[in-house]
This record gives C-alpha cells, sequence and structure tokens, in this order.
C-alpha cells in the first residue's frame, strides 16, 4: 500500500510500517503481497520516529551522507534523491555540477555548493562508509538490507519492530523508543524486546 511520499509494509506480525520513499524510487512498482527489499534508515527526533526507504544500499548510503550536510534534513534529502538517481548525483557531486543538485525542490544555489564543498571527497568512498550505521526493515514478504553482519542486523530490526509496536498499542513514539532503548540485551527476538521495554514503562 502506499500513501502520499511512500509505502507501508507488513511484519510477518502482522505490524503496519510507514517508509518514505524517494520519488520516481523502483519500490513504488511493487503491488500489495509482493515480495522486496528495502534498505532502510530510522530517523529519531525529540517527538518523531521516521522511516526511509530505499531500493539499494548506494542510495540509502547517499541519504546519509546527505543528511549530514548543514542546512539539509532528512526532507531535503529526500527531495534531492527524488530528483536525481544516485549514478547522477555522485557525478553531479564530484563534477561540481551546482546547477543539477539545484534542480531538487527546495535547493537553491548556496545549498548545493555547501553540499558539494561537504561531500566530493566523501562520495568516492562509498561502499564502507555508511554500512556500519544502515539498517535493513523487516516486513511480511520483505527481505531487509543487512550492514555490518546478519546478527547485527537482525537485532536492528528487531529494536524497531518493538519500538513500532509499543506506538502501534498507544505509547507515545519517545516512551517507545526510551523504553526499547533501556533494554540492555542484544539479539533478542521483536517479542522479547517488547516484553522487556513494557517492563522498563512499567
Amino acid at each position: 500500500m502506499t500513501f502520499a511520499g511512500g509505502i507501508v509494509v507488513e511484519t510477518p506480525s502482522g505490524i503496519g510500517f510507514e517508509i518514505n520513499i524517494p520519488a520516481g524510487s523502483p519500490l513504488y512498482k511493487y503491488g500489495e503481497g509482493e515480495e522486496i527489499t528495502v534498505f532502510t534508515a530510522m530517523i529519531v527526533k525529540e517527538d518523531d520516529i521516521s522511516l526511509y526507504g530505499f531500493h539499494n544500499r548506494e542510495s540509502l548510503e547517499l541519504f546519509r551522507l546527505l543528511i549530514t550536510v548543514s542546512g539539509i534534513g532528512a526532507k531535503g534529502a529526500m527531495a534531492i534523491m527524488g530528483s536525481l538517481s544516485a549514478d547522477e548525483l555522485r557525478r553531479a557531486i564530484l563534477f561540481e555540477d551546482v546547477k543539477e543538485i539545484s534542480k531538487a525542490n527546495g535547493v537553491g544555489k548556496k545549498t548545493a555548493e555547501r553540499l558539494i564543498l561537504e561531500l566530493k571527497d566523501k562520495v568516492g568512498k562509498l561502499g564502507g562508509t555508511a554500512e556500519a550505521a544502515a539498517g535493513g526493515f523487516p516486513g511480511a514478504g520483505i527481505s531487509t538490507g543487512a550492514d555490518d553482519g546478519a546478527g547485527a542486523a537482525g537485532a536492528e530490526d528487531a529494536r524497531t519492530e518493538a519500538i513500532y509496536a509499543l506506538v502501534s498499542l498507544g505509547y507515545s513514539k519517545a516512551e517507545a523508543f526510551a523504553a526499547v532503548a533501556r533494554v540492555p540485551e542484544e539479539g533478542l527476538t521483536g517479542e522479547e524486546y517488547i516484553k522487556r521495554a513494557l517492563k522498563q514503562i512499567f
């Protein structure tokens, strides 16, 4: 199922997750019930937790680099990646093509220049720079993008699932995130994280 700016996926346990997707992403082509692979980043703010998804690891790594640039948040990064493919964006940065990057909605000349200045030396090193922080997203019929090891990726996925499960039970995102973060054990299932997080709340 889709919504304005993203897709909704469902885990084997029946929990639905909203994932923000760049405009034009191949992920929009999949229909309900089909199996897909989504590489995700979870952005946590004081009053919000959002998931951003991409069809390959390179796009995820570029997104993580973009949001490190001063003045470019997650929405700005998604606008850029919705107007340029990963290859086009990398070329624009490497060849200092300010005009091409400025095509993205809300990205002016100065922002494009700053982006190029801060990322030109980094885009050529993609492949390992963001993998340690990249998380996959679990879902019904959805394969996950692993990061620096299946065990680490699985643990992160389970914590993410637990957070959203708690939100679906009526807890605020801040409460859910804080409760799951206080669970010290690693390598648990989503259900185990939920049980331990509930003990933290109560």
